[in-house]
């Protein structure tokens, strides 16, 4: 990438920009997460598109989008970086109290809710210096396989977009290690004192207009599939791209949603829904860490996954 003289003068810094305006798609972001002013990070963008002769990145109305040799160099970027990581840290022992690191956790917003509370508590006690991103991670639209819906997430984690995934699949391959979290199945949320509640029937259930979350606005879910098994149907009334907006919209109105238990015990107070169990089996999944076996073999990683396992609320697995 770059030749003896280029590199006598370049700037390791300049990578740690570029990796982070590849993760941000955002000079602000970018800067502030860099503690940097976005000028600082504009005139750093600017010595690299000089240095690698190619604009990398282009500014839209909602942030930047990377070019063609900007994707080719982030992984070989991303390699650099995270060996000149490993060398510094073989130097000096991970200190949580003491650390001021950035991780990112990337998860479907259901798991990120229920966790994150915790997290941030144990954080603040424990380990102030520390940060967090949150990545929301979503299925592929229209795989049957969950190896495939989910296959996105292994990629993040091997460019180390993220540093753990929390995903409802566990058949990883052999460089991945997983973990069990929690274990999750469906309830039928709505508002307080909607008539549902107290005939929550097969019948009624299907008469019931519903909210069903999905982010490619599709409105057959896995739900509508379980009912065609019986020959039933039902009419989708809404659809929206995450739970937490699902739980929203049912606070002041009547459908009723299909959305995971813990999720729905842990906010149901403050958004003012209650939760039936369902007339019909929806079936249960599993809500799995994943980590690369080589970032796990990070002591950040290695501890940011203790911390998780620890933190999960009682009850859970």
């Amino acid at each position: 990438m770059l030749n003896q003289i280029d590199l006598s003068r370049i700037d390791l810094n300049l990578l740690v920009l570029f990796e982070a305006v590849m993760e941000e798609r955002h000079v602000a972001r970018s800067a502030q997460r860099l503690n940097l002013s976005p000028s600082a990070v504009s005139h750093g963008l600017g010595r690299l598109r000089t240095l690698l002769r190619d604009p990398l990145f282009l500014r839209t109305p909602r942030g930047v989008v990377p070019t063609d040799r900007a994707l080719e160099l982030a992984v070989p970027v991303a390699e650099v970086l995270e060996g000149v990581r490993r060398v510094l840290m073989s130097s000096e022992p991970f200190d949580p109290r003491r650390s001021s690191r950035r991780f990112t956790i990337g998860a479907p917003d259901g798991a990120s809710s229920v966790l994150l509370h915790p997290l941030l508590q144990e954080l603040g006690r424990n380990a102030p210096g520390i940060s967090l991103g949150l990545r929301q991670l979503l299925p592929r639209p229209g795989e049957a396989s969950m190896a495939s819906a989910w296959a996105d997430a292994l990629v993040d984690l091997e460019r180390r977009a993220i540093d753990i995934a929390i995903i409802p699949h566990d058949d990883v391959p052999a460089r991945f290690h997983h973990e069990l979290l929690y274990e999750e199945d469906f309830v039928l949320a709505m508002r307080a004192g909607h008539p549902f509640g107290s005939d929550p029937s097969l019948a009624n259930y299907c008469a019931m207009k519903h909210l069903v979350v999905s982010h490619s606005a599709d409105p057959f879910g896995f739900v509508d599939t379980v009912l065609a098994q019986q020959a039933l149907t039902r009419q989708v009334a809404l659809t929206v791209p995450s739970f937490m907006q699902a739980l929203m919209v049912l606070t002041d109105s009547d459908v009723v949603c299909a959305l995971p238990r813990q999720f729905v015990q842990m906010f149901e107070t403050k958004f003012g829904t209650k939760h039936v169990n369902a007339p019909i089996e929806l079936g249960r999944f599993k809500m799995c860490l994943v980590v690369s076996k080589a970032g796990l073999k990070d002591p950040g990683v290695a501890w940011l996954v203790d911390v998780i396992k620890t933190v999960r609320p009682p009850g859970l697995v």
